[in-house]
């Protein structure tokens, strides 16, 4: 889970990172930055933390790298395309929301059980980050 490392310790209440809490926007740009990439585009400044709904999200902005070319609009040939989004994270998981985050726990992930023990914890141990989050876009 690219951009997690560090973000996640016994000290901390981490079953608050599963609802979004302490989320930066380095992995959401890198996504972005990739998407654009293989749509022949650039971020413009990065992802922009925000909220939607009460669901933690991102709201990036994007340019095409050519130009929209010919057009029935006069003008236009030389101009750039742009767009922006916001891409909201929700979590897959259920838990005890009174749960101690020093103690072990069981995730319940859409029906597929995930333990974490926090004196035990590898980061590597968690599944992939598609069956912790559902990410998707709100605009």
């Amino acid at each position: 889970m690219e951009g997690l490392e560090g973000t996640i310790g016994v000290e901390d209440d981490w079953l608050d990172w599963l609802d979004g809490d302490g989320f930066d926007g380095a992995g959401a740009t890198a996504a972005a930055q990739e998407l654009a990439a293989e749509n022949d585009s650039t971020v413009q400044g990065g992802a922009q933390p925000t909220t939607v709904g009460g669901l933690p999200g991102f709201r990036v902005a994007v340019e095409t790298n050519f130009t929209v070319g010919d057009s029935i609009i006069p003008g236009t040939e030389t101009k750039h395309a742009k767009a922006d989004a916001t891409a909201v994270i929700e979590s897959r998981c259920d838990f005890d929301l009174d749960a101690d985050p020093t103690e072990p726990v069981t995730l319940d992930c859409n029906g597929e059980p995930v333990e974490i023990d926090p004196e035990d914890f590898d980061l590597d141990d968690l599944p992939d980050a598609s069956v912790l989050f559902s990410v998707h876009l709100a605009e």
